[in-house]
């Protein structure tokens, strides 16, 4: 499993050196567009609308843009000052909670977190107290250039870390529109409700759940291997420095036969002008 991130956690007096790993993985499948045509990828460059030119990596910056469309420009270096000066490589634990007390929707992503060199004991040692005293630690971490609100947990006797959402990020119910307020419902209507539910009720199976949609495309990306759905792209053209150096020379030549032409008019006519003259 790939090492995503290398560290400690810390709580207290204690650290506990781990390796931190994606726990999940998306199944997504994805495509690439291509022109219809030639059935060449499309590519996307990065274009400078008013310049009309392509812009490199290199002249590039960072911009946060205000309300009134102005932007203000944060240098790369300014960036990387204020990371390491928030990245101490460690996943400090705050408060220790029941997870109960944590709504769903705070939940973000899920990382495995396996004990580092030496940190087997230490890491086996949080693993039992976290069990038996049935709470999760709350914690933070600096993650791809975000500092992250995290909780930690155990999995199958791994730990487990989950990144949440700060408060600030979950938007109010207040906002979504035309949610009815409380309306008085038929008590008949209400048992039954209640029945189906009961009916529907089961233990938490996740391996009985598939991803239909997916199975299905997959079969269809399948059958299709073998058949004339299959293209092969064109090969970009490669620029022939050869030909380009010819044309180059080439257009050399032309342009000195022109000036040569000229002056040899202008020579001829000055020529011509003075006999007259004389």
């Amino acid at each position: 499993m790939h090492t995503i991130w290398k560290g400690s956690i810390q709580f207290g007096l204690v650290t506990i050196p781990i390796k931190l790993h994606a726990a999940t993985e998306d199944k997504a499948v994805s495509f690439r567009n291509l022109h219809k045509k030639c059935h060449t990828p499309i590519k996307y460059e990065k274009v400078c609308p008013v310049c009309e030119e392509t812009v490199d990596n290199e002249e590039i910056v960072k911009g946060h843009e205000m309300n009134d469309g102005r932007y203000v420009v944060v240098d790369n270096e300014e960036l990387k000052s204020l990371k390491q000066s928030n990245e101490d490589k460690a996943v400090e634990i705050l408060d220790f909670i029941h997870i109960d007390e944590i709504d769903p929707i705070y939940f973000n992503r899920s990382y495995y977190l396996g004990p580092g060199d030496g940190g087997t004991k230490a890491y086996a040692l949080l693993r039992k107290a976290l069990a038996d005293t049935r709470k999760v630690g709350i914690a933070k971490i600096m993650i791809r250039s975000k500092e992250q609100l995290a909780v930690l947990r155990i999995r199958d006797e791994t730990l487990l870390m989950e990144t949440l959402h700060y408060p600030d990020e979950i938007r109010a119910t207040e906002d979504v529109p035309n949610v009815p307020s409380e309306e008085n419902v038929a008590k008949k209507e209400l048992d039954t409700a209640v029945l189906l539910i009961d009916q529907l009720t089961a233990n938490f199976q996740p391996e009985k759940y598939e991803d239909e949609y997916r199975k299905n495309l997959m079969d269809l990306i399948e059958s299709k291997q073998s058949g004339e759905n299959v293209v092969t792209p064109k090969k970009e053209k490669q620029p022939d420095n050869v030909t380009n150096l010819m044309d180059a020379l080439q257009a050399s030549v032309d342009s000195t036969k022109k000036k040569s032409g000229s002056k040899k008019s202008a020579t001829s006519k000055k020529k011509t002008t003075s006999k007259k003259t004389s």
